[in-house]
């Protein structure tokens, strides 16, 4: 007997291949489609108008279907997945994705920390244990596919999206990076979800900070630099399937460019896994970047770089695509091999076996899962910037005013790609506001309305000022402002700083979908990252009243303080933490915690200084020596951040000692650099131990310092411990002259310290002997950390 696609014992890739053999042309298109639910079904699951002729050629993947709660969920995936498999021919499941970048992006479902929140926490462990619970939920609700991690590096504060990133640094987006994709796919992907990295490539550099941009750089910098996370993704998680930017890069858009998708993605790093579109790519092909006239030109220019699947709905694949291929302007070799990888990707998955969600969900006990976590992730985030020793408060025994657009706001919060900024978002659809996909305003309108009730988005989580009556004598809670505009008279807000014994100023940013007032988010950038003038007003006159002030910013990328915050007894950094950010807050506060963070991100003195992440080549930027007889870089201000990267203080103090850089090595070797931390303060805490190196090689320039490996070091009152480094000598492979990826003869220079800037221990070895090229899956792109007992 011949064998075929339905054994589940044969290999995921042979099965597709004999999959692939049974379908027609237009099966194939349609398989590299998705569609949003409610082309298929109505609100109460009965077919959609037009449902008929969609299921004549069922789409391969169903794009972003969000409801209230899982059990509901559940029951419509079941619904869509069962009219697929009982009314095409072949009964091909369909894929369906959601966003998890603060979790999974449902109602019903735990809201952890940004991007930029869980990479201020420092732990990948953490970070893995919440991708799993992630992976856990999804499954049981039918969907295999998540649009996360996002891996760019963001070294442009005024992108609106930094928020979802893991901030500025290559290595630790790169170490966040991998621990989510592993905690989403799992030790074995037939019981995972396959994790997306996004967006590949370049998306988090544009010009001018504007979202949307050309991405510009050479060669070099983009393999070494913005490829770095996606490769080690790739090469130490497994990493199945990859979003597109919408960048041209080098002058082609990234969806059209097969020296993107092709050479670089999948001959150079490794990549076997799916290309997802980022949404309406094909379209922006035509409409925005106007490479090509129609979407038939778009469709065969993303076919033929090896753009797998188009997102949300078809435009130019689908009926568009099989057209071109019956017309023989598009070799149906480039749809099979589209068709072929999406296909593996779905019997990898489990999904031919596994195409139905649970049955019975239990919508209180998921609502609950992951709490504690969430908590622990959003306590460790946060930042304690500065502190004259006003911090902590004395719980108890304080009257406080709680002044800012961030005191009674909790909503604030909840960034895009949480279910509370998408809800928010539809309630301005529903209000006019905010507009939909052209030609689907009525269905999305029916759609929203029947399924969706009412909305308190207050109710989401407590307030900062309510979690900071917790600990107070009294509080008294004044806005003052709002994020963007003054409310009139600051008279309200200065008689209550009066007459409380310390002012908590709650100001900083929020990140909401296209609408509202806000700071961040997707196509919400900035020219001036300075703190909004009407928060410097407020903060002013505030602070003229001469009572202790302990400024809050919560923020998901970096704002340039103005002086009277500069100067204010202390300053603690939040990201949107989710349900527990303001308990975080407080507990920092008010010394339950003794905070631990770490900046993500360099905080620059002046928009003018952008960029001033911390690993700047040697000889550029805030790193290049100054001339004879010159103080400083600019003749106004000084070059160098406010805060270096990983930035943060604590209620105790830490000292690092004895730097032991080991016997140098060889291109194959690997190196052992030990130091000793110490905890020599009055109470228990933690730090993190940072390592980094100055690899000077020739004669290409390399960054000033690279971080090479960190680990989070918890310590009690008067202990320390000794952590050895261990860095395998093709970490530190770059692309050289010849622009091979090798290992080089080379002095290293050694940094151990507690902050890009912390020059606390310095070393070095070196590379000695004849020079390795390093061949992809010999690379090594994370340390180890290993403490002594």
């Amino acid at each position: 007997m011949s064998p075929t696609w339905r054994d589940e014992h044969l290999e995921a890739g042979h099965r597709a291949e004999l999959l692939l053999a049974e379908m027609t042309t237009a099966e194939k298109c349609h398989q590299l489609t998705a569609r949003m639910a409610w082309s298929l079904v109505k609100a109460d699951g009965t077919d959609a108008d037009g449902a008929e002729d969609v299921l004549r050629h069922p789409p391969g993947h169903v794009a972003q279907l969000i409801l209230d709660d899982p059990a509901q969920l559940a029951a419509m995936v079941g619904t869509i997945q069962k009219q697929v498999l009982s009314r095409s021919r072949l009964g091909i499941p369909v894929l369906f994705h959601a966003e998890a970048l603060s979790g999974f992006l449902n109602g019903g479902h735990m809201v952890f920390p940004s991007g930029t929140g869980l990479a201020a926490g420092w732990s990948p462990d953490l970070v893995e244990e919440m991708t799993d619970l992630i992976r856990r939920q999804m499954r049981r609700t039918g969907l295999m596919h998540a649009l996360s991690p996002v891996l760019d590096v963001a070294l442009d504060p005024r992108w609106g999206r930094v928020h979802e990133t893991f901030g500025e640094d290559p290595y630790l987006c790169a170490a966040l990076g991998v621990a989510y994709v592993r905690g989403l796919q799992g030790t074995d992907v037939s019981q995972g979800v396959m994790a997306t990295g996004k967006h590949f490539l370049g998306y988090a550099a544009p010009p001018g900070g504007l979202n949307l941009s050309a991405f510009e750089s050479g060669a070099r910098r983009t393999r070494d630099l913005f490829a770095y996370p996606f490769e080690a993704a790739i090469r130490l998680a497994g990493l199945r399937s990859v979003m597109n930017s919408y960048a041209d890069v080098d002058g082609v858009p990234a969806g059209a460019s097969p020296e993107v998708l092709q050479d670089l993605l999948r001959d150079t790093l490794g990549f076997d896994g799916f290309v997802s579109s980022d949404y309406t790519t094909l379209e922006q092909l035509v409409d925005r970047q106007r490479i090509t006239k129609d979407a038939a030109e778009a469709g065969r220019l993303a076919i033929r770089a090896g753009l797998d699947v188009e997102m949300p709905n078809p435009y130019g694949y689908g009926d568009v695509l099989a057209a071109e291929v019956e017309r023989g302007v598009v070799d149906v070799r480039h749809v099979d091999d589209c068709v072929r990888r999406v296909l593996r990707a779905k019997f990898e998955v489990g999904l031919f076996e596994h195409p139905y969600p649970v049955e019975s969900i239990d919508v209180a006990a998921a609502a609950r899962e992951g709490a504690d976590l969430s908590l622990e992730l959003a306590r460790r985030s946060i930042v304690l910037g500065q502190n004259n020793g006003i911090l902590p408060l004395t719980p108890g025994g304080l009257d406080i005013a709680v002044i800012g657009p961030h005191a009674d706001a909790p909503t604030f919060q909840f960034p895009t790609y949480t279910y509370v900024s998408w809800r928010e978002a539809n309630e301005a659809v529903m209000r006019g506001e905010l507009g939909t996909m052209n030609g689907a305003e009525e269905t999305v309108s029916a759609w929203y309305s029947a399924l969706f009730g009412a909305w308190d988005g207050d109710s989401v989580a407590p307030s900062l000022a309510a979690e900071i009556g917790d600990h107070a004598r009294t509080v008294r809670v004044e806005r003052g402002c709002t994020l963007t505009e003054d409310l009139g008279s600051l008279d309200p807000a200065v008689e209550a700083a009066r007459a409380a014994d310390v002012v908590v100023l709650a100001l900083g940013g929020a990140s909401l979908w296209f609408t509202g007032e806000r700071t961040e988010g997707e196509a919400s950038d900035t020219a001036d990252i300075t703190l909004p003038a009407a928060q410097v007003r407020l903060a002013e006159a505030v602070a003229a009243t001469g009572t202790p002030l302990a400024v809050v910013l919560v923020q998901g990328r970096a704002y340039a303080l103005p002086k009277v915050i500069q100067d204010a007894a202390a300053i603690v950094v939040a990201p949107y933490a989710g349900p527990f950010g303001t308990q975080a807050i407080a507990d920092v506060l008010f010394g339950v915690v003794n905070p631990c963070g770490k900046m993500p991100y360099s905080l620059p003195r002046h928009s003018g200084q952008i960029p001033v992440y911390h690993h700047q080549k040697a000889g550029s930027g805030y790193r290049n020596p100054l001339p004879p007889s010159v103080s400083r870089h600019y003749l106004d201000l000084e070059a160098t951040p406010l805060w270096p990267f990983a930035h943060g203080l604590s209620y105790t103090t830490f000292a690092l000692s004895d730097l032991d850089c080991g016997a140098d090595i060889d291109a194959y070797g690997t190196a052992h650099v030990s130091a000793t931390v110490a905890n020599t303060g009055p109470r228990d805490g933690a730090t993190v131990m940072q390592l980094y190196l100055r690899v000077n090689t020739s004669p290409v320039t390399r960054p000033a310092q690279q971080l090479a490996g960190f680990t989070r070091v918890e310590l009690a009152a008067g202990e320390s411990r000794r952590v050895t480094f261990e860095i395998d000598a093709s970490q530190l492979a770059y692309t050289n002259l010849a622009r091979q990826v090798a290992v080089e003869p080379a002095l290293v220079d050694v940094f151990v310290g507690l902050d890009s800037d912390d020059r606390s221990l310095a070393g070095s070895f070196a590379v000695v002997g004849s020079a390795r090229v390093v061949e992809g899956a010999e690379r090594s792109f994370l340390s180890r950390a290993r403490p002594h007992p």
